[in-house]
């Protein structure tokens, strides 16, 4: 018996969260599940997320979590952010594979790729200075007078600052993660992207750590020459897995986004830093068609959070009408990170027959978004129980 904390949001949070405790629990799994209000108006009367809510994924370890609702230029952050940061969730995990049924320009080929981003460092550290303020302009006279190149030379009235932190112990850890995830599932390849060309002092850091975990992981580089003068990690070497049948590869952010649209297939498992990766993986959650079959996962060393990558809907709310696949795999991802592999791939196989029949399926995986035939969220679920039932 597993104890999972599950929050079903809001807007189309409780219809898709029903939908996927249903199939989770037609694995077979046997979960307790925490329930644990946590939608938009619990977080405005409350004016966060409550202390239960922290507590039972704290005790849990982990949790399956419906999208919520974040009010636009007012009110709260990002619910996410803020669990990533409180949780130490370091490692976003966004698979992308496709599903024969769902229409995309890419549904010729066979695609099964995973971005694994790191959460906490990067432009999205929130180290921000704002134009005009007191603070801002004392940054840039400092910046400078210590900058040996390139200084700030517009004004600090009219000049915002965010700062770009970058670490080896950050980049080590999400290295780290991205080839025990490789090695655990494995996987072909392991692809680091950045932009050190232009940013040398923070990204060619992050090539100079990923480079080292590799080699303390035994993987094969694709150009032997970025292995030269590179030492493996000393704080990993002889403590990590077999990486010897996995490939190391680079690619600069600009290169990779044009790579995704001409050859996609060519990429496993990529790793990459905050803001590449939340452009990233949008991009490839498009090339499987879009954010409806988009699962995702926060993880960190004490607790993990399975999501599905798409907003609230509130539009959509108690409607039984929205497509619940992104959340349901996220619950697969989840199946799979407690080490029932069986059940999550029998789980998966089950969504893939559904999709591809494309009988019951919901409106939006229709070829005309107006079929009459297109069944309701619950219903879709139904049928996925059904075929692991059947097998």
């Amino acid at each position: 018996m597993y104890n999972v904390t599950l929050i079903p949001g809001d807007g189309v949070g409780p219809e898709i969260t029903e939908a996927t405790k249903k199939c989770i629990d037609a694995t077979g799994v046997k979960i307790d599940w925490d329930l644990q209000e946590c939608g938009i108006e619990v977080i405005e009367k409350e004016g966060s997320v409550p202390d239960h809510v922290m507590d039972s994924i704290r005790k849990n370890g982990i949790a399956l979590k419906a999208p919520i609702t974040t009010p636009i230029g007012k009110g709260f952050r990002s619910v996410n952010v803020f669990l990533r940061q409180e949780l130490g969730l370091y490692a976003c995990v966004r698979p992308c594979k496709t599903y024969k049924g769902v229409r995309t320009y890419y549904e010729h080929v066979d695609l099964d790729m995973v971005l694994i981003r790191e959460n906490t460092e990067d432009l999205y550290a929130g180290v921000e200075f704002q134009a005009g303020a007191e603070q801002t302009a004392e940054l840039i006279k400092t910046i400078n007078e210590f900058s040996a190149g390139r200084k700030i030379n517009t004004t600090p009235q009219t000049t915002g600052v965010s700062i770009k932190p970058i670490s080896y112990e950050g980049t080590r850890r999400i290295a780290d993660f991205a080839f025990d995830y490789a090695v655990k599932q494995e996987r072909k390849s392991v692809t680091s992207i950045c932009k050190a060309n232009i940013m040398k002092y923070t990204d060619g850091l992050w090539y100079d750590e990923t480079r080292a975990v590799a080699l303390a992981y035994g993987a094969k580089f694709e150009w032997e020459d970025l292995a030269e003068g590179v030492s493996p990690d000393a704080e990993l070497v002889g403590k990590v897995g077999d990486a010897s049948n996995i490939t190391y590869m680079e690619r600069l952010i600009d290169n990779m986004c044009m790579q995704l649209v001409q050859k996609p297939e060519q990429y496993d498992v990529m790793v990459t830093q905050n803001l590449y990766g939340d452009i990233l993986s949008d991009l490839c959650a498009g090339l499987v068609g879009g954010l409806g079959v988009a699962p995702g996962a926060n993880i960190g060393t004490e607790a993990a959070i399975f999501e599905a990558t798409h907003g609230s809907a509130p539009k959509y709310k108690g409607q039984n009408k929205v497509n619940p696949v992104a959340l349901i795999l996220s619950g697969k991802m989840l199946l799979d990170h407690l080490g029932e592999r069986e059940a999550a791939a029998k789980l998966d196989r089950a969504i893939a027959a559904v999709i591809a029949e494309g009988k019951d399926v919901t409106y939006d995986m229709k070829p005309n978004r107006t079929d009459p035939t297109a069944v309701g969220t619950q219903e879709m679920a139904d049928a996925i129980c059904k075929k692991m039932q059947a097998e």
